[in-house]
């Protein structure tokens, strides 16, 4: 019981900690070009080979949860961030492409919310707190068996 307990506490305190972040990061005065779920998009596409993946996939890949993707990435597509292809062999499939003037929003937004990120989480904890936060919410991703979300 007791370390049912003490799971439930470790829990709720990362969801609140994820939660007061988010917020401080939609506060912050870097999205006028793109909402945060636009960047998370551009964003996961540029670490994708050839800045491409499938629909499936990038939805499968997004950090945020994103119920109308396909609405969004038509507003990506109209802005010319990011094109769809059809997939050589799979007519029924979609690629979300990213386009070289959405490749340089995704940097110049980038550089400005890793500085945040640098500011609001650095700023609080050790270098050493720092890589065991990393270490224990890759621990925790991992143990989801099932669970899609990819590197």
């Amino acid at each position: 019981m007791a370390h049912a307990k003490a799971a439930a506490g470790a829990w709720e305190a990362l969801l609140r900690a994820q939660v007061t972040l988010m917020r401080r990061f939609g506060e912050d005065d870097i999205w006028d070009e793109l909402s945060m779920r636009e960047y998370d998009v551009l964003f996961t596409l540029s670490l994708a080979p050839a800045g491409r993946l499938r629909l499936r996939e990038l939805n499968e890949r997004i950090l945020l949860a994103q119920p109308s993707l396909s609405r969004l990435i038509d507003r990506l597509v109209q802005g010319g961030l990011v094109r769809r292809e059809v997939p050589e062999g799979d007519r029924r499939g979609t690629l979300v492409c990213l386009t070289p003037d959405g490749a340089l929003v995704q940097r110049r937004i980038g550089r400005r919310h890793a500085a945040r990120i640098a500011a609001y989480v650095g700023g609080a904890l050790s270098p050493q707190d720092l890589a065991d936060l990393e270490r224990i919410a890759t621990s925790l991703r991992i143990a989801q068996p099932g669970i899609a979300f990819r590197d």
